[in-house]
């Protein structure tokens, strides 16, 4: 018997197919996959399919689902990929990305909150996403704490910054992609994707707007002296 929530998520992804923001069949197979009712908190479960933020702990949220899209479209994910993930929140993008990546690859994601960070592992676990996605609990702006020769193939960021954080650059495959919300205001970011071509060098490209929470952290907005910093 197909449940409520599966009619409400097949038809939230037909409609962003519709609507040409989902068009592979690697990130439909995904948002059709993953229940995004288990990654939102009880007394929103009946929103889930809305297509709009939740909010969920620590005065965080969990992104729209047509942003979701967005992001893994563009960031062209590929099974066997090893993904890092800046801003855990309730682990529903991460699940997303190792949904794509499959078990041949796996999602390392940062987390500033160890109350979010807890949360997300017991949504990952319930749904069995434990098996390819590692949560740590640190300052994401600066990247993992391990070693630097530990490269990425994608790089997601769920916080907007005030400028791209150098060491999130850093981390970036060549021929490697990172997304990441950029704004000094809390009127208007920008989506920005990333191309790492060579060593040092980069390119830059603007999505359109985007509104999301502010990253916290060295590089994230406690230390951002310019307009809309903390």
């Amino acid at each position: 018997m197909i449940d409520d929530y599966s009619v409400k998520r097949e038809m939230l992804v037909k409609r962003l197919v519709d609507e040409g923001i989902l068009r592979s069949k690697k990130v439909i197979q995904a948002m059709l996959k993953v229940p995004r009712e288990e990654f939102v908190l009880p007394s929103y479960r009946s929103l889930a399919y809305v297509d709009m933020p939740l909010p969920t702990l620590k005065g965080q949220t969990i992104s729209a689902p047509h942003m979701c899209a967005i992001m893994c479209e563009n960031l062209e994910i590929e099974e066997g990929e090893v993904v890092l993930e800046i801003g855990t929140g309730s682990g529903y993008h991460a699940a997303l990305c190792a949904e794509i990546v499959s078990r041949k690859g796996y999602v390392i994601t940062l987390e500033i909150f160890p109350e979010l960070a807890r949360f997300a592992k017991e949504n990952l676990k319930r749904t069995g996403y434990l098996d390819r996605v590692f949560i740590i609990v640190c300052d994401g702006s600066e990247g993992p704490p391990f070693r630097d020769s530990i490269l990425f193939d994608k790089i997601l960021v769920t916080a907007a910054a005030p400028k791209v954080p150098i060491p999130l650059l850093k981390r970036l495959k060549k021929g490697g992609r990172m997304l990441i919300p950029v704004g000094a205001t809390e009127f208007y970011q920008e989506l920005v994707l990333v191309e790492r071509l060579g060593d040092d060098k980069y390119t830059y490209k603007s999505l359109g707007p985007c509104l999301f929470v502010k990253m916290r952290g060295k590089c994230g907005f406690k230390n951002f002296s310019g307009p809309g910093g903390i």
